[in-house]
């Protein structure tokens, strides 16, 4: 708030000194229009900003003078010279208040009732009221034009790219160490002179987004629906032409979120959400782009109903819209004269609007994207460059191409060679194991069409979504070099972030971190791996689990030491093979648990369990969080992968057996063993063991096989078996103890009772 103020004050003064002949020419000649109008558009401006500002005295004396100068521009009053006075008055007092306010002195306000009274119609002349002797607080602010500015940043630029030349030269040649101890002074210097200069350009894009509550307020409130902002990232700073670039496209997507997006209350109840809708808009710095995020939990964007709209208004043809994907429809929205609303309002619904905001942030080297859930909200996220800036970067080389990426994008570079970097395929991805820690990898070569995929070296970069590896061929120097928008087309891509001209003279493009991993379809688990690390680094006493959410819907855990990593896989590499899910991952073949079908899903997250020799995986729908598992266990019924309940939360989460999930994929089948299973009365062989056998693999049957002896007969107690019926005979008997009968085996002893039936076969 200070900062805005300080600007407020800086405006107001500015304005005041060159609106001042003005006021005099308009004293001399009240009926001259431009002039009133330049007075009008003053007061107006000092009203709207005190409104957000606070600043109650005045915002009263502004709004005086704007109703009676509206009046005056619209013919209901004659500007004589009472009225001209009374508008001067005014006029000096703000300029005295605005002193004050800079100075932190009280000024009186007695005198401002006289002030708003003497512009009424029938005022009588009043004596003048002297101004306050005011003590103008002294100014260490100095208001340039951009014109100049835009000239120290060019020539900043240059004097960078001279030191960059320098310092190559130097490097190539023996010279004396006071001339490179001078280059050193001159490089701080130079590197200190350039943030000062970046800076003065830049301002925090809180003067963009101090507008938006009460401009959702007010739509919200026009339209009968309850809307709640939230706003983070406004301390972000942004060059000052940027922000005001991008007013006019952000108030349109506000107004659309609020209009197109929240539904009504009595809507919003209807499908199970809270009354009050929720917007967010968000900024942050993503290398040279700043990255603006607007997202609403309203209806989100009908992809099949925007299509049919298309076709009906001859916008495309059905064989075009038959060879769209979904972010292919979803991008209609763009399309010039195309409108979702079946009706036009004063806010939208005339088609104009989507297709020039693209426009204006494409013209400023920015993109927009959207992502859409249907029923849930819509996410817009704009990426605009800071226009114009000197980075720190890396050089790296792909082929004979070569690119910047940012440097403080890197964690570190280093080469595939060792066991402590390892690269593995996973389904038609590649993984980059560095080190034990497992990354998601991306071959800049083949992603820009350049090469072949055989890069030597890697670069650990970081982005907001998580980590991943660029492969590239070689790392050629650093540069600090000066960034700008690349071209519309350029930028479009969505890989690079910008062009650059270095020392050398060669153009080169600045790669776009963030870009990449959505071009290369990365696909991050919010950083799940990092925060086991840390979880199991910071733990208390007790153990740790995940926390996920199943296939079934049903919430489960598994203890973290079972689990080796959290992975997306494409369910391209899962088949049913041998009677099993099996997951193809590099040459090697792991059995897969899922509970329910995976569906018609392109991809699925998997848990890689290991007991430090075996490895299986378990399909999930997706992790939720790391959780402290509590001592007290409610044991589970029967015979499962479900060891027993646990209240996590005040919810109960069902604790998977890792020991049973492990026995279940690697314990060998029965081979299609025949098993004879002896009703009894109760029907305790049908209903319990039945099941459980034939998920072993025995074929099981009720009846004496007609076609030869059994592998294997079960039966109860001590009923006799015709050695015709069966090679051999398993006994159960009811009671724990063995009664006097130690050949058999208690009914639900199920370790003995599976030894027994695998000696009978020959199983073990």
């Amino acid at each position: 708030m200070d900062d805005l103020l300080q600007e407020f004050i800086a405006e107001t003064r500015e304005t005041l000194e060159a609106l001042s002949g003005e006021i005099v020419a308009w004293e001399a000649a009240p009926t001259d229009r431009a002039r009133l109008d330049a007075i009008f558009r003053f007061v107006h401006t000092v009203k709207g900003s005190c409104g957000f500002l606070d600043l109650p005295r005045l915002a009263r004396l502004s709004h005086a003078a704007e109703d009676v100068l509206a009046a005056v521009r619209d013919g209901k009053r004659v500007p004589d010279t009472l009225l001209v006075d009374a508008v001067l008055a005014i006029v000096d007092r703000i300029g005295e208040l605005v002193e004050a306010i800079d100075s932190g002195t009280a000024l009186d306000d007695s005198s401002e009732d006289l002030l708003i009274a003497a512009l009424a119609e029938d005022a009588r002349p009043v004596a003048q009221v002297q101004p306050a002797a005011m003590v103008r607080a002294s100014s260490r602010s100095v208001r340039l034009n951009v014109d100049l500015l835009d000239r120290m940043m060019s020539g900043m630029s240059e004097m960078v790219l001279a030191r960059n030349e320098l310092a190559r030269r130097l490097r190539d040649e023996q010279v004396d160490p006071l001339v490179e101890a001078a280059l050193e002074r001159l490089s701080l210097t130079v590197s200190d002179m350039r943030d000062t200069v970046t800076r003065t350009r830049m301002q925090r894009i809180d003067a963009l987004f101090s507008a938006l509550p009460r401009m959702v307020r007010d739509t919200a409130g026009e339209l009968g629906k309850q809307v709640a902002l939230s706003i983070d990232g406004a301390d972000v700073e942004l060059d000052r032409e940027m922000i005001e670039l991008m007013r006019d496209p952000l108030v349109h997507i506000i107004r659309n979120a609020v209009d197109h997006g929240i539904e009504r209350p009595a809507e919003r109840r209807a499908a199970g959400k809270p009354d009050i809708g929720r917007l967010f808009v968000s900024a942050r710095q993503s290398g040279n782009q700043i990255l603006v995020e607007i997202a609403d939990d309203g209806r989100g964007i009908d992809v099949d109903r925007l299509a049919a709209k298309a076709r009906a208004q001859g916008l495309v043809t059905d064989a075009a819209l038959a060879g769209m994907d979904a972010a292919a429809r979803l991008d209609l929205v763009f399309h010039a004269g195309l409108s979702s609303r079946d009706t036009v309002t004063a806010i939208s619904g005339r088609g104009v609007g989507m297709d020039v905001v693209r426009s204006n942030i494409e013209h400023i080297g920015g993109r927009i994207q959207l992502a859409s859930r249907p029923g849930q909200g819509l996410t817009i996220v704009i990426a605009v460059p800071l226009t114009l800036s000197i980075m720190s970067t890396i050089v790296v080389g792909v082929g004979d191409q070569r690119f910047a990426i940012a440097r403080q994008s890197v964690d570190e570079i280093l080469r595939v060679r060792g066991e402590s970097v390892r690269i593995d395929t996973v389904g038609d991805a590649e993984v980059a194991t560095v080190r034990g820690r497992r990354l998601p990898l991306v071959s800049l070569g083949r992603l820009l069409g350049i090469g072949d995929g055989g890069e030597t070296t890697l670069a650990i970069v970081s982005t907001r979504d998580g980590d991943y590896a660029l492969a590239i061929d070689h790392v050629i120097d650093t540069e600090e070099l000066v960034v700008k928008p690349a071209a519309p087309a350029v930028m479009a891509t969505g890989v690079y972030a910008g062009h650059t001209l270095p020392d050398s003279g060669l153009p080169m493009l600045l790669l776009d971190a963030s870009g990449i991993a959505a071009v290369a379809g990365l696909r991050f688990l919010h950083g799940l791996a990092a925060e086991q690390d840390v979880a199991v680094a910071a733990a208390a006493p007790g153990v740790l689990a995940l926390m996920f959410e199943d296939l079934d819907g049903q919430r489960r855990v598994l203890p973290l030491a079972a689990i080796d990593r959290v992975e997306p896989v494409s369910t391209e590499t899962i088949r049913r093979t041998g009677g099993q899910l099996r997951l193809a991952i590099g040459g090697s073949l792991v059995p897969l648990y899922s509970v329910a079908p995976i569906g018609d899903r392109r991809d699925v997250p998997v848990l890689r369990l290991t007991d430090g020799v075996a490895e299986i995986a378990y399909a999930i729908h997706e992790p939720v969080e790391i959780v402290q598992l509590p001592t007290e266990v409610a044991p589970a019924r029967g015979v499962g992968p479900v060891a027993g309940v646990v209240m996590i939360d005040g919810e109960q989460v069902e604790l998977l057996d890792a020991h049973a999930l492990f026995a279940g994929a690697l314990q060998p089948l029965a081979g299609d063993r025949l098993c004879w299973l002896q009703p009894d009365a109760g029907g305790w062989m049908e209903t319990f063991l039945r099941p459980m056998l034939e998920a072993l693999g025995y074929r099981c049957v009720m009846q004496p096989p007609p076609d030869g002896p059994a592998d294997v007969a079960l039966v109860m107690d001590d009923v006799a078996i015709a050695p015709a019926a069966a090679r051999n005979v398993v006994r159960l008997r009811q009671e724990r103890h063995d009664a006097g009968d130690p050949a058999s085996i208690y009914r639900y002893d199920r370790p003995a009772l599976l030894d027994a039936l695998a000696h009978a076969v020959g199983g073990r």
